[in-house]
């Protein structure tokens, strides 16, 4: 029996007393890819990315780990929330236009003290002023600087569309616009090369893209390492008490810890490791996170077809944000239909073994996604599901 087939012989005992569509987490490999990532972090700590995990009892487990510590949350609510919630340390990653949050924020002194936001324009700093609402607490702020590789005079960009922020002198320029303004303060700089971190350098059957994206993430790596490390200088010559420096993701863990310059890692999708996630050469995970759809229809030899399972990821469209059928091996879709809204057909020789109401397991391409089709979280230890926890969702909580 292969390891695989192991897995899904345990998921299928554990999980024999429900009916799906359902979704697990495998605890024992959730922990492993934990110590892998603190591994890797090599002694810096290492800061959760909840849009990755989005599962309160689970950003739990992981934060009372020794290496985590802290969020880094996806909108201005869900920081919030969590905050209310009793987690003291939340970075927001992206800035944000939600007024009657900020006014919150504002008037209140222990969200203020535990949430820091994201700027990276003045007219950012004009909008949390004018939705204060009376609110006199002082804001922290996080710049976030703008990671791009930039070729050719800057006709070429390589790198996500993010901060405006690039140059050392633009941050530096940035801080003390914002040292100048009463009610703020400058605490983080944050800087995500999601070229590096997100991209997968070793994509199967692609071996020249490979090499490709080998090549270019290396020079990125290299010149962000010398331009991060000139930001931080100039930003701590204007806000000496700089508390923090994020930066990386789980494609590049070890390398960014090896600069002098970040204090802390992000990383949270190396939790559930998706499909995305196979393709790099810097680490291997295991699959944690899966969902299961039922079979529902035998349409004939060498095909099943299972209820639903269309759960697209975002990101440029394409064949690599569905999810992939990953239990029993070698089920693959139907090239005509794909993954559907409420039903999917799988071919191959295995769909000859399976009965109508078995389970067919699935990875979904990114990670937190998959939380927001499933308002709960079946967790599984051995070949027992040992608790059950809600999603955020599962909480009445769909922040995007």
């Amino acid at each position: 029996m292969t390891a695989r087939a192991a897995d899904r012989a345990r998921y299928d005992r554990a999980t024999a007393h429900l009916d799906a569509p359902l979704a697990i987490v495998d605890l024992d490999a959730f922990d492993a890819n934990a110590d892998d990532l603190v591994r890797r972090a090599g002694g810096k700590p290492i800061r959760v990315a909840s849009k990755s995990v989005r599962c309160r009892a689970l950003l739990e487990r992981v934060l009372a780990r020794d290496g985590f510590a802290g969020i880094m949350s996806f909108t201005l609510a869900e920081s919030l929330w969590l905050a209310r919630s009793g987690f003291e340390d939340v970075l927001l990653a992206y800035p944000s236009a939600d007024r009657a949050a900020y006014a919150e924020l504002a008037g209140d002194p222990k969200l203020a003290a535990a949430v820091t936001v994201m700027v990276d324009d003045v007219a950012q700093l004009d909008l949390i002023d004018a939705s204060r609402g009376g609110g006199r607490e002082v804001v922290r702020v996080c710049l976030e600087l703008d990671t791009s590789l930039r070729l050719l005079g800057g006709r070429v960009r390589i790198g996500a569309r993010r901060s405006p922020l690039h140059s050392p002198a633009e941050v530096a320029e940035m801080a003390r616009a914002v040292t100048r303004r009463p009610g703020f303060e400058v605490v983080g700089i944050m800087a995500y090369e999601g070229h590096v971190a997100g991209v997968g350098d070793a994509v199967a059957g692609r071996p020249l893209r490979s090499r490709a994206v080998r090549l270019m993430q290396a020079a990125a790596r290299r010149e962000l390492a010398e331009r991060r490390a000139e930001v931080v200088r100039a930003v701590r010559a204007v806000v000496p008490g700089l508390e923090f420096v994020n930066g990386g993701g789980t494609g590049s863990v070890q390398h960014t810890a090896a600069e002098d310059a970040v204090t802390e890692i992000a990383a949270g999708s190396g939790l559930y490791v998706p499909r995305l996630f196979d393709n790099y050469t810097s680490f291997r995970g295991r699959p944690a996170a899966l969902f299961a759809q039922p079979v529902v229809r035998r349409p004939g030899v060498g095909v099943v077809t299972v209820l639903g399972g269309g759960y697209p990821a975002s990101g440029a469209a394409g064949p690599d944000r569905s999810p992939v059928p990953y239990l029993p091996e070698g089920l693959r879709y139907d090239p005509q239909e794909g993954a559907g809204e409420v039903q999917t057909p799988l071919l191959g020789s295995p769909a000859d073994d399976l009965l109508i109401g078995d389970k067919v397991w699935f990875r979904h391409a990114k990670a937190g996604e998959l939380c927001e089709r499933f308002e709960a979280l079946h967790l599984v230890e051995g070949e027992a599901v040992t608790a059950t926890v809600p999603t955020y969702r599962g909480e009445g909580h769909t922040f995007l």
